[in-house]
């Protein structure tokens, strides 16, 4: 069965860090663009940031620009988004999606993706 699992959520204080992983089982993420979306409440599904199959392109949502990043190990079959700087904006579900076919930019801003997610807390 093929699936992608979000973690590494958690409660954190305000400018504190977190670091998500997206783990893929049943199959192989390289040649996937990997995306990274959130859920907030009272507020509509954003894209936070995608990577392409490769890695060597990137998309970040302006509100995140400059305290996100996005990586993947594709021998660990891994994606993972490193969030420094948090603030309560931030606070979400995040999930991870797959897609073969997009680019970073389009996958985060036009696809309509869902996923189970690993909830972040930004509290203090």
């Amino acid at each position: 069965q093929s699936q992608l699992v979000a973690s590494g959520g958690g409660l954190v204080q305000p400018g504190g860090s977190l670091r998500l992983s997206c783990a893929a089982s049943g199959f192989t993420l390289d040649y996937y663009v990997i995306g990274w979306f959130r859920l907030a409440p009272g507020k509509e599904r954003e894209g936070v940031s995608c990577i392409s199959s490769s890695g060597d392109n990137t998309y970040y949502a302006e509100s995140v620009k400059g305290r996100f990043t996005i990586s993947r190990d594709n021998a660990k079959n891994t994606v993972y988004l490193q969030m420094n700087r948090l603030n309560s904006d931030d606070t979400g579900v995040y999930f991870c999606a797959a897609d073969g076919r997009p680019t970073a930019q389009s996958m985060c801003t036009t696809g309509d993706y869902w996923g189970q997610g690993t909830h972040v807390t930004v509290s203090s």
